[in-house]
């Protein structure tokens, strides 16, 4: 995918993340396919937030989004940011497909924010988890923290069918959301395990 946009889309991606007060830490992942968490997530500025630093780093990050809002213009944009358009009306099938992805690329940076939603939650959702075991993956700890206005990678894991909830919970416990009230515990959901 590299190409000769690249030097305009870190451009783009460091004078976001600059006029926006944030700053990139820690070290990118030395790895062409991984399942990214995005979290805290309680804000509709996480995801051109998390965009800007994949352009920044040179990354080409994707991201799942429903698949009727593929269509016409809007599929063409999306797709070309790296969206990935999914049925979530089938069951258990989300997890499948997005590992088929993973099987047919060589590169794939799937980011994930298990909150699933912008208001807090009881637990986060599982499926990054299942999606990382079930492709073979790892696992990078992401984070936008508006406490400390930084945004980058914890570390690279391989997961563990256990769910590694402590490793989670040491990682996140001082990581801030932009609306530190609506974040979700860190522990994964039982039921969809």
């Amino acid at each position: 995918r590299p190409g000769l946009w690249d030097p305009v889309r870190r451009w783009l991606g460091r004078t976001w993340l600059r006029l926006f007060g944030w700053r990139i830490e820690g070290e990118i992942p030395d790895a062409s396919r991984f399942v990214a968490v995005a979290a805290p997530h309680t804000s509709y500025w996480d995801f051109p937030h998390m965009m800007a630093f994949g352009f920044a780093t040179g990354q080409y990050i994707s991201f799942l989004m429903k698949a009727s809002l593929f269509v016409g213009p809007c599929g063409v944009l999306f797709r070309s940011l790296g969206g990935i358009p999914v049925d979530r009306s089938r069951s258990g099938g989300l997890v499948e497909s997005v590992a088929r992805e993973f099987e047919r690329r060589s590169e794939l940076i799937v980011v994930i924010a298990p909150e699933g939603s912008r208001a807090r939650g009881e637990a986060w959702k599982s499926g990054f988890h299942r999606l990382a075991l079930r492709a073979g993956v790892p696992i990078a700890l992401g984070y936008l923290d508006y406490g400390r206005k930084t945004v980058g990678y914890g570390p690279l894991y391989w997961p563990s069918p256990e769910g590694d909830e402590a490793l989670l919970a040491s990682f996140y416990a001082d990581k801030r959301g932009r609306h530190p009230g609506q974040e979700t515990p860190p522990r994964l959901h039982h039921a969809d395990r």
